[in-house]
């Protein structure tokens, strides 16, 4: 077998098991199986007591406090567990985002867990 046929079967091969993979994981960022969860979400935080208002929210994370992403919902609970990790070093944030993936009831989500 010519070796660029080989090495495009086996690309193909290992794409196939990444999307198989996003069937039964949370995080789907390494593969190109579709967006088919599209989360409504708000984000709350508070630090040492006192609220983020939605813009301070929207520069500390780059996502809006209130927004839809087309993508799994752990996605951006990552996104936020980075940044307070980074940002808040002393454990005075509190994270509380209220979601919803593909409109089914409303979940919470807390930072720290």
């Amino acid at each position: 077998m010519n070796w660029r046929i080989g090495i495009g079967v086996l690309l193909l091969a290992l794409q196939a098991g990444a999307i198989v993979r996003a069937r039964f994981v949370d995080d789907r960022y390494f593969c190109w199986a579709p967006f088919d969860q599209q989360t409504r979400y708000e984000i709350g935080v508070s630090i040492g007591g006192e609220g983020l208002a939605p813009m301070q929210v929207e520069r500390r994370y780059r996502r809006p406090a209130e927004g839809v992403d087309n993508r799994s919902a752990h996605h951006l609970f990552d996104i936020i567990r980075r940044a307070e990790q980074k940002f808040e070093k002393w454990g005075r944030s509190r994270v509380l985002v209220r979601y919803s993936v593909n409109g089914h009831e409303e979940r919470e989500w807390r930072y720290p867990e």
